[in-house]
């Protein structure tokens, strides 16, 4: 089952579309960092999971760890009120109870995970470090959590010690079993926290050795083994998941692989379609631990889908001399007495260009604000666009891909746009040349520049602008000012560069209103 990888954008868009309709919460954001191991932040809404390709296993083994990682993680948003550091005893075995009761709480509703926790079960086994390499009293921590997990034990452990653990599991599973009767939540399982320690006899800040899941070299298993270590776990869990799993049908993961297909599907047609960026000297922006909630401004938005909401339904009454049907108040205050309905549809095809020379650093996020808006509502009426950015790089200009006409407008997209830093001047004429294999082949109505800066090379901007024209283009400005009169001065000066069309503003808000009035309705 190896096939084509999904990258790490793909697999952001998929994880936190996934996440939040396991966790019903549409706040969530997903970041992939190697720098430590998965987790939820409860208060910053924010889910941080190990890269894909540290996971061991095929590509499709990669994938199903990978889901199953978000649905341990959804669930913990959904029912857990604290999630405390696993560096202690007393918040390893906290988090390591409660992720018992989520699995239970959240196995109610997604009766399909069953296959799937076992086969993550299996390799969380399989990673867990043998017992005689923990040291001191983390060793008996460690023996409770294979046992209170798995059901079984990676080596031996004194006997004496072993009662303890036997003792403290079934005390375990009576408080997940209680709270869950009992519809108990996190703090009342934190009050019996304690009950364990003690059993334990260990101290509750013992400190507790890193154990990263699935992250260990030379692991992968031969089908045969894992098929062996799968009838282990299935067996031990058949208990607490109160039915019998066929072994065989876990490896298999059919009901996972045709999602997974899909997914693959999907990639490949977004990866083939249209020309290469790499290859004309367009880059895709990074979309590393970038939060762009940070640029996302609710109340605008809403706003503006709201003005034009009309445009989204494609009809607008309007009143004729002649019509559909007769309006008495309108043929009283002596207006056009008639009114109909007429279909409204937005054909115009607009490539949207983001001037991020170092002028605009200092307002920067509101920028970026306005034009997230501006893309929100494009979407949200169903209009074809693309939106580049330029910017400085190691003292080289770069022209960034932030979407691509054939994409749609989402959280990836406004990551994109989240990453760029605004820096360098404003060549201009060098990023036309850039984009003019892609436009040239794409053909759309109208490329619109938003700048707030006079071009490097002026000459070199216009006979831009004459070749775009040829390509039956229109080419539009909006000059972005601190002021009104700087604003319209930059349009003014705009204009002599060869735009058919060039607008001011010097309110930043104001930008989604000025783009969306040049649309052919």
């Amino acid at each position: 089952m190896q096939a084509i990888q999904l990258q790490n954008d793909s697999l952001v868009e998929i994880a936190t579309f996934l996440v939040r309709r396991w966790s019903e919460n549409e706040n969530i954001i997903v970041e992939i960092s190697d720098k430590s191991e998965t987790k939820t932040r409860l208060k910053e809404n924010k889910i941080i999971i190990t890269p894909i390709e540290k996971i061991i296993g095929n590509d499709f083994q990669k994938y199903r760890h990978f889901r199953t990682s978000l649905w341990y993680e959804s669930m913990r948003i959904k029912y857990c009120k604290k999630i405390l550091s696993n560096d202690h005893a007393f918040g390893f075995i906290l988090n390591t109870i409660e992720t018992q009761r989520i699995e239970k709480l959240g196995r109610k509703i997604w009766k399909g995970m069953d296959e799937e926790i076992i086969f993550n079960y299996t390799y969380m086994l399989i990673a867990r470090p043998q017992l005689h390499t923990v040291y001191g009293k983390a060793r008996i921590v460690e023996a409770f959590y294979q046992y209170f997990m798995f059901g079984a034990l990676k080596g031996e452990i004194q006997s004496s010690n072993f009662e303890k653990i036997q003792k403290a599991s079934i005390f375990a599973k009576s408080i997940v079993d209680q709270a869950i009767e009992k519809k108990q939540d996190t703090d009342w399982i934190e009050k019996n926290v304690g009950e364990i320690i003690k059993i334990l006899d260990i101290d509750s800040l013992l400190t507790i050795p890193i154990s990263l899941p699935f992250m260990k070299a030379g692991m992968a298993l031969s089908e045969e083994e894992l098929l062996k270590m799968l009838g282990v776990i299935s067996k031990n869990k058949e208990g607490d998941l109160g039915t019998t799993i066929d072994p065989k049908s876990v490896i298999r993961g059919e009901d996972v692989y045709d999602e997974y297909k899909v997914l693959l599907n999907e990639n490949e047609k977004t990866e083939n379609k249209g020309l290469a960026t790499e290859t004309i000297g367009i880059q895709i922006p990074s979309t590393r631990n970038v939060d762009e909630t940070t640029i996302y401004d609710t109340s605008l938005i809403n706003g503006l889908k709201t003005k034009f909401k009309e445009w989204k339904t494609g009809w607008k009454e309007q009143h004729l001399s002649s019509g559909d049907e007769f309006d008495e108040e309108n043929y009283i205050e002596g207006n056009e007495p008639f009114f109909t309905d007429i279909k409204k549809s937005i054909k115009t095809k607009i490539v949207i260009l983001l001037d991020h020379s170092s002028s605009i650093a200092s307002d920067a996020i509101e920028y970026k604000k306005a034009t997230l808006a501006l893309c929100e509502v494009l979407s949200f009426l169903k209009v074809k666009f693309a939106v580049y950015a330029f910017s400085t790089e190691n003292r080289s200009m770069v022209c960034w891909l932030i979407k691509s006409e054939n994409v749609k407008w989402n959280t990836i997209t406004a990551k994109r746009l989240t990453q760029i830093v605004a820096n360098g001047s404003t060549p201009l004429a060098e990023v036309y040349d850039k984009m003019f294999p892609i436009l040239q082949s794409k053909r759309p109505d109208i490329l619109l520049t938003l700048t707030d800066g006079e071009p490097s090379d002026p000459d070199a901007v216009r006979n831009m602008s004459k070749s775009f024209k040829n390509l039956e283009i229109s080419m539009v400005a909006l000059g972005l000012g601190p002021n009104t009169v700087r604003a319209t001065t930059i349009a003014n000066n705009l204009r002599h560069l060869g735009y058919e069309k060039t607008m001011a503003v010097s309110r930043l808000k104001d930008i989604p209103n000025k783009v969306i009035s040049i649309l052919d309705v």
